[in-house]
């Protein structure tokens, strides 16, 4: 006797069969049904979607009979509180876990089973790195940073930029500034103007483990040791500074946050015709984007936020010049009739080749000094490798440009050879022999 598929469909919708588990009575009826039709295992299992041997299984029972889980050899019985204590320490690397077992217990097992093993545990170690307790700060309390790179159409010309972003904990406010590089001179720079930008420092400054400022963090311990010239920079200025636990740069998700902001909202799909133009962007989006929309958090624009309660709340700058203003360092004039400062190479006059002078490195200017005499001035260079050269320091040398004689400090002027004591002829006449 045969069945047509329509009965077979009526039937497990009657029965209420499920393809994903044969293990209801109703289930193992339909199978009792179709085998007194005539049906073989095979079929009543390919029509039903499960195991031929699961069907044989039901039937040799002649009716339901609950599936029961194969006991076997538990290896790691009684390490369960060792397990839990090292997968945790090891942040769930199973591997790790299966190397310690066989060299503290000499349990030698696969990493599947040790997985097996700490799979409850797991998902518990995945939900705390994933929660988050949102906190606010009070006005003027704690201003979050960080660096962030990304790659933007300059002149026709793919060029990475770093982005340092600052935002204020309780209004929101961001700066932004573009750098080459994330050197601390950076980190430092980048700092100064934001504090210029909101006009006040803040009580403390949340920033990443940079290897430009942090020296040593212990993650366990949270003892923190910051390079000497930031903490010089923190004391100057007035704040505190912390660093955000090890991988847990959420503890500054405001500023995570606000970077990707910048990339997706103030550079995304944009074409810049050169750096100036880049930063006079990214002033106008800090001004007429950035602090005028609606923050989805707080429900109000960061402008009038910070106007209402930031702004009297940080500490004023006073007048006080910048940290890196001025920069006194001594350089010897390489043959090239240049002095090197960070990578970058300034042009002096040829005759202090091999003097030592004095650099002045502020803000924006390099000036160079032999004694109390400038005898140089550079616009500071913002990469790495770079030269500023004025023809003028070559003039009188091959290659020179010709312009009027530069004087030099006195005693920057090389003791001139002695005079020939008698006249070309008369050599000639020695010799024997024209020259």
């Amino acid at each position: 006797m045969s069945l047509l598929r329509s009965d077979v469909l009526v039937l497990r919708q009657d029965e209420g069969l499920r393809r994903d588990s044969m293990q209801a009575p109703e289930d193992v009826a339909v199978m009792q049904r179709l085998r007194a039709l005539g049906w073989g295992c095979k079929r009543i299992a390919r029509e039903l979607g499960v195991s031929k041997n699961t069907v044989r299984r039901h039937l040799r029972a002649g009716c339901w009979t609950p599936y029961r889980q194969p006991v076997r050899d538990r290896r790691l019985a009684g390490l369960e509180g060792w397990l839990k204590e090292h997968f945790y320490q090891h942040r769930g690397n199973a591997e790790v876990v299966r190397q310690e077992l066989a060299r503290v217990h000499g349990v030698a097992v696969s990493r599947r089973t040790v997985e097996r093993a700490v799979a409850g545990w797991r998902q518990e170690l995945c939900a705390e790195a994933l929660a988050t307790v949102r906190f606010e700060t009070p006005p003027g309390q704690q201003l979050q940073v960080d660096f962030g790179a990304a790659t933007v159409m300059i002149g026709a010309e793919r060029v990475k930029v770093h982005l340092f972003v600052a935002t204020l904990g309780y209004s929101r406010r961001h700066f932004v500034a573009i750098f080459r590089h994330e050197r601390q001179s950076a980190w430092l720079e980048g700092l100064e103007r934001a504090f210029q930008h909101f006009a006040g420092v803040p009580e403390e400054v949340l920033l990443d483990n940079a290897k430009a400022l942090v020296i040593y963090h212990n993650a366990e311990t949270r003892e923190v040791v910051f390079n000497e010239r930031f903490r010089a920079f923190a004391a100057y200025w007035g704040f505190r500074a912390r660093a955000c636990a090890p991988y847990r740069a959420r503890t500054k998700g405001k500023d995570e946050r606000a970077v990707g902001y910048v990339k997706h909202n103030a550079l995304a799909g944009r074409e810049f015709a050169s750096w100036e133009a880049l930063e006079a962007h990214l002033a106008w989006w800090m001004r007429e984007v950035a602090d005028v929309r609606v923050h989805g958090t707080l429900g109000e624009q960061p402008t009038e936020r910070f106007a209402r309660a930031e702004a009297a709340a940080l500490r004023p700058l006073n007048g006080r010049v910048p940290f890196q203003a001025i920069r006194e360092v001594v350089r010897r004039v390489h043959s090239d009739a240049c002095v090197e400062v960070a990578t970058n190479r300034y042009s002096v006059p040829w005759r202090l080749i091999g003097r030592e002078v004095t650099v002045l490195v502020a803000d924006e200017q390099v000036r160079v000094f032999y004694g109390t005499d400038e005898v140089a001035r550079h616009r500071r260079c913002l990469g790495q490798r770079q030269r500023q050269v004025e023809r003028q320091h070559l003039a009188g040398i091959i290659g020179g440009a010709e312009s009027a004689p530069i004087t030099p400090h006195p005693e920057a002027l090389p003791k001139s050879e002695p005079a020939l004591l008698r006249p070309l002829c008369e050599y000639e006449a020695v010799v024997g022999g024209g020259w």
